[in-house]
């Protein structure tokens, strides 16, 4: 169900901000484009003006001047014609440019700049009568029409005011010599024009503030508005566990494909199964290329029995590491000797397999920090309780080498 325009009063938030952005929906002060223009255009003629007219009237002094030449050539007429025109356009073109920067500097100093082409694509709910004469009395376009009325006061008032000051300067202008005459006009034009632009400016100094008021306001959402947009931004809780599923998946087929690298594999002896790989060429730390609990771990298990992956039953050290080191990346630094001597072990049990050395004779019970563990305290509990003799965290091999 849609929200009344009464219930929206809560503010916009960024993400509709953004998608009215894309829509092409920004606030928009049409009063700072009237003063970029007006202003601009003004001082732009102010200044190219006397060196425009100065190149006029060179060019026309140049043009009028006929010769008998001229007079067997009339062809030569449209060559004149031609030159005058380009040096018309030149300036016109040149004018047209600075105007065409101020309205696009100012358009994107009060919105920012936006590309898009969806305000162009039609739309036929545009093309109902009846919605378009209720927007002509909407409370948008009253206020509009309101402002410009009272800006239309409030010129027509600057206008007059400066008119009725300066009757006697216009008067006096009859009795002066015609350059001076012209001079004294050109200066009253301008300074009109400046009170005018003054007026504009005043009034887009205003505008701007409002239009992004406005605009906000326009965009203000409801509190169902604001529940869904939530929703859809955390996204539907069903696929989400679709895609936590397939990204588990995706961990668990990784891991059983790095097997087959892994120098070893530690158990606890069934529920974890860590598979770690040392290079001291490339690698400043042993890593855990492959870990998983239950099911995975008796996969992981089949598997390095397969590749003739040495299996090794450490519970304290493969609890820790399957609980604190991150795939592909290095054991914690707390574990390095426990790795290493595992490692050693692991070393010379493969040398002793191919007939390099003797089979090792003790196996090493790596000490791994209580606090590491998850079930720390429930193992030496329970250990507490059992054969003094038998050591908490033997390593026994299971078929290390087939």
């Amino acid at each position: 169900m849609e929200s009344s325009s009464q219930d929206r009063n809560l503010p916009a938030s960024e993400r509709k901000l953004e998608q009215s952005r894309k829509d092409g929906q920004v606030a928009r002060s049409r009063d700072l484009s009237h003063i970029a223009v007006l202003g601009v255009g003004s001082f732009a003629l102010l200044v190219l003006a006397p060196v425009l007219f100065d190149r006029l009237k060179l060019a026309l002094a140049q043009q009028l001047r006929f010769q008998a030449d001229t007079l067997l050539h009339s062809a030569s007429m449209l060559d004149r014609l031609q030159q005058m025109t380009l040096v018309g356009l030149a300036a016109a073109v040149a004018f047209a440019a600075i105007v065409l920067v101020a309205a696009v500097g100012s358009t994107i100093a009060a919105g920012g700049w936006v590309v898009t082409t969806k305000p162009l694509m039609p739309q036929l709910n545009r093309l109902d009568p009846l919605s378009g004469f209720t927007k002509l009395f909407s409370k948008e376009k009253l206020v509009e029409t309101g402002k410009l009325l009272v800006i239309t006061g409030v010129l027509g008032a600057v206008a007059w005011s400066y008119l009725k000051g300066s009757i006697k300067t216009v008067a006096a202008m009859v009795m002066q010599p015609s350059v001076a005459s012209i001079a004294l006009l050109g200066q009253w034009l301008t300074m009109g024009m400046a009170l005018l632009l003054l007026v504009v400016f005043v009034v887009a100094l205003i505008d701007v503030p409002l239009q992004a008021f406005l605009h906000k306001s326009r965009l203000k959402m409801s509190h169902q508005e604001v529940k869904q947009e939530h929703k859809e931004s955390e996204g539907n809780p069903q696929l989400k566990g679709q895609l936590r599923a397939r990204a588990r998946e995706i961990a668990n087929r990784r891991s059983i494909q790095a097997v087959p690298k892994a120098d070893f594999v530690l158990m606890n002896p069934t529920h974890f199964a860590v598979a770690l790989r040392y290079d001291d060429k490339t690698m400043a730390a042993p890593q855990v290329i492959a870990k998983g609990a239950d099911l995975l771990a008796m996969r992981i298990r089949e598997v390095a029995q397969q590749h003739k992956v040495p299996v090794l039953q450490s519970p304290m050290l493969a609890r820790a590491l399957y609980a604190h080191a991150e795939l592909d990346g290095e054991i914690p630094a707390a574990l390095y000797n426990a790795v290493a001597q595992v490692l050693a072990y692991v070393y010379r049990l493969k040398a002793a397999m191919r007939g390099e050395g003797p089979m090792p004779e003790e196996q090493p019970t790596p000490f791994v920090p209580p606090e590491l563990d998850p079930l720390g305290k429930t193992v030496l509990a329970e250990s507490a309780e059992g054969t003094p003799d038998a050591p908490v965290d033997d390593i026994t091999p299971v078929e290390p080498l087939r």
